[in-house]
């Protein structure tokens, strides 16, 4: 019987922590109003929101959105669903800087 070893290729490598879950929900039932939710269980701080595309966008975003926290956006423009991007920036807990980016 021949015996082969096997490489511990796996064992080189570190586990990875666990993935910082996207705390945002977007409410779209009053297009073209929207409302973007904290849906964690933290403060998230030093929250924007901007826009991309040919759309404009009207937003009253506090800098810290508590849980279950609304940011309220407006979004106008010719066709939004093709050329339009919103992106929201904040803080997680650990202060680590996120951007997440919304379609239409």
């Amino acid at each position: 019987m021949i015996r082969r070893r096997v490489p511990r290729i796996l064992s080189r490598f570190r586990p990875r922590p666990a993935a910082y879950r996207v705390p945002w929900h977007v409410e779209r039932d009053a297009a073209p109003h929207y409302r973007i939710r904290n849906m964690a269980d933290h403060a998230l701080r030093g929250v924007t929101v901007s826009v991309f595309g040919t759309s404009r966008l009207r937003v009253a975003a506090p800098s810290v959105v508590h849980p279950g926290g609304v940011i309220h956006a407006s979004v106008s423009g010719p066709d939004p669903a093709r050329d339009t991007i919103v992106v929201v920036r904040w803080f997680a807990p650990d202060g680590a800087e996120y951007l997440w980016q919304v379609s239409f």
